[in-house]
């Protein structure tokens, strides 16, 4: 139980760490145009909405920019990078397995399983954004 709990923490420690070199958490700072909604009394009620919301904020959840896109891109990249890493595990598994038949098996079922990891994140990075160019106008 104590392995499970150190490799979620782990995880989560790996995906607040790529999420913040991506910057996905970026600071809130004040600019111009967010001083200049604070002057303007007559900006209404979208105006106000428009200044709530921020310069650099996306607008929508599935646009292009939008932050559905920015996650799951994001995790399939992580995906597709774990997929490698395994791939070149399974080699080297193989390269020193030393003719035993059960570690050459482990090692081929590792390197099948890795590709099989890497075409599934192509397909679903295809197939998301296929779906999110079909959602938004």
């Amino acid at each position: 139980m104590k392995n499970i709990i150190k490799k979620a923490m782990q995880s989560i420690l790996l995906v607040s760490a790529v999420a913040l070199s991506f910057g996905l958490f970026a600071p809130i700072t004040a600019n111009a145009a967010t001083l200049a909604c604070n002057d303007d009394p007559k900006s209404g009620i979208t105006g106000g909405a428009g200044c709530a919301q921020g310069a650099n904020t996306p607008g929508e959840l599935f646009a292009s920019g939008g932050i559905f896109t920015t996650i799951v891109n994001i995790l399939l990249y992580i995906i597709g990078a774990i997929a490698v890493i395994m791939l070149i595990i399974g080699g080297i598994r193989y390269v020193t397995s030393g003719g035993n038949a059960a570690s050459v098996t482990a090692a081929k079922n590792t390197i099948l399983y890795a590709i099989i990891g890497i075409i599934v994140a192509l397909l679903a990075y295809a197939i998301v954004n296929f779906v999110l160019t079909s959602l938004t106008p």
